[in-house]
C-alpha cells in the first residue's frame, strides 16, 4: 500500500467546508498510519492566483489543471452555492473530461456534482448532493440517478456526497475503505465528529421543509403529522385537517416544500424510525407501528427505496459504528 495522492478541484467562490472538511480528514488520518500510507492532498485550480471562496476567505491552488494532468488516487470537486445555476468553467469542465479516468476513485462534495454532470459524468450513474439542490441536478441531468435523500453515494468509481459536511462523512468512509473503521472513527473523535455517518443516513430532516410562516396551513400539517406519527395520514384528512380541499392542499403544499404531502409523510415517518432504531432495541414490528407503516414488511420496503438499507441493516450499521468509536475510546 503506497502514498495515496489526493486532489481537490477549488474555484472562485468554492464552498471552504467542502475543501476544509475532507483535507482535514485526510490530515488527520495519517497521524495514525504508516507514513508510507499517508495522505498526499492537493489543491488544483486554473491558475495559482487567490481565488475567494464563498465566505470571502481567499485559497491558493497548489497546481494547475494543466500540472495536474498526471494520476491521483482520489479525485474530489468542492461545491459551491454559484454553481448550480451558474455557466459551467470551461478549464474545469475541461480537465475533469480526462483526470478522473486516470484516479482509482473520483467524485464530488455537494454542489460540485453540477461539474461533474457538465463533464458527462453523471449519466447513468447513481449520485447525490445537497437536498436543496438534488431536483435541480435531477432535471439538468436526467440521464443522472439522483439520490436526494443519502448522504453519499459509492457508484463503482464515483463517489458523491450531500451539502457542506457531508463531505467530511465521505472522506471518513474513504479512509474506512482503505485503513478500517477504527482509524475512521479515531479521526471523526478527532474532529469532533463524534462518529461517521452512514452513507445509507438520510440527510432528510422534515424540519428542512418548514415554511417561512409557523402559522401557515401548511405548518400545522406538518406539526400535525409530526405529532401523530402513527396514524393514517391520506391527502384527504391532511386536507380536512386544515380546511382546505385536497387539490389546493396539493398545490400549495409542493410550492412551499418542493415535495408532496405524502412525500414529507413518508419521509417523516423514515426519520422517527431511525430515531428509534438508532436508539433503542425495540423489534422492528413496534418500530413500524410507532412509525404509522403499519408492518415491519413497508418500513422494510420503504427503507430500501428511500436509503438504500433495510431497518435492520440501518440499526446494524448503527450499533456497530457504536461499539467501534467506544473500543477506540476506551
Amino acid at each position: 500500500m503506497a502514498v495515496q495522492k489526493v486532489a481537490i478541484a477549488i474555484h472562485e467562490g468554492v464552498q471552504a467546508l467542502d475543501v476544509a472538511g475532507p483535507v482535514d480528514v485526510f490530515a488527520e488520518a495519517n497521524a495514525y498510519i504508516p507514513a508510507e500510507h499517508r495522505y498526499e492532498t492537493v489543491l488544483v485550480a486554473a491558475h495559482r492566483m487567490p481565488l475567494r471562496a464563498s465566505n470571502n476567505m481567499q485559497m491558493m491552488a497548489d497546481l494547475t489543471f494543466e500540472e495536474a494532468a498526471g494520476g491521483f488516487d482520489i479525485l474530489l470537486v468542492a461545491g459551491g452555492p454559484a454553481l448550480p445555476d451558474a455557466e459551467p468553467d470551461p478549464q474545469l469542465i475541461d480537465w475533469l473530461r480526462v483526470a478522473p479516468w486516470h484516479a482509482s476513485t473520483y467524485g464530488s462534495i455537494c454542489t460540485g456534482a453540477f461539474a461533474l454532470g457538465h463533464a458527462g459524468l453523471l449519466d447513468g450513474r447513481r449520485v447525490t448532493t445537497h437536498w436543496q439542490n438534488a431536483h435541480k441536478l435531477a432535471a439538468r441531468f436526467p440521464a443522472a440517478q439522483v439520490e436526494p435523500d443519502l448522504i453519499y453515494v459509492r457508484d463503482g468509481r464515483l463517489v458523491t456526497s450531500a451539502g457542506v459536511t457531508a463531505g467530511i462523512d465521505l472522506a471518513l468512509a474513504l479512509v474506512s475503505q482503505r485503513h478500517g473503521a477504527n482509524v475512521a472513527v479515531t479521526v471523526a473523535k478527532r474532529l469532533v465528529v463524534v462518529a461517521q455517518r452512514q452513507g445509507g443516513q438520510s440527510q432528510f430532516s422534515p424540519y428542512l421543509t418548514a415554511p417561512a410562516d409557523p402559522a401557515s396551513p401548511i405548518a400545522r400539517i406538518q406539526d400535525h403529522v409530526m405529532a401523530n406519527i402513527s396514524q393514517r395520514h391520506t391527502l384527504e384528512s391532511l386536507a380536512a385537517e386544515v380546511g382546505m380541499s385536497p387539490r389546493n392542499l396539493a398545490r400549495h403544499f409542493v410550492q412551499e416544500t418542493g415535495i408532496t404531502p405524502h412525500d414529507f409523510v413518508e419521509r417523516a415517518r423514515i426519520d422517527a424510525a431511525r430515531r428509534l432504531l438508532e436508539g433503542s432495541d425495540r423489534a422492528l414490528k413496534a418500530v413500524a407501528y410507532d412509525c404509522g407503516f403499519g408492518t415491519a414488511d413497508r418500513m422494510r420496503i420503504v427503507f430500501a427505496a428511500r436509503l438504500g438499507v433495510t431497518p435492520a441493516q440501518y440499526r446494524a450499521s448503527f450499533r456497530q459504528s457504536e461499539a467501534t468509536a467506544e473500543s477506540v475510546g476506551a
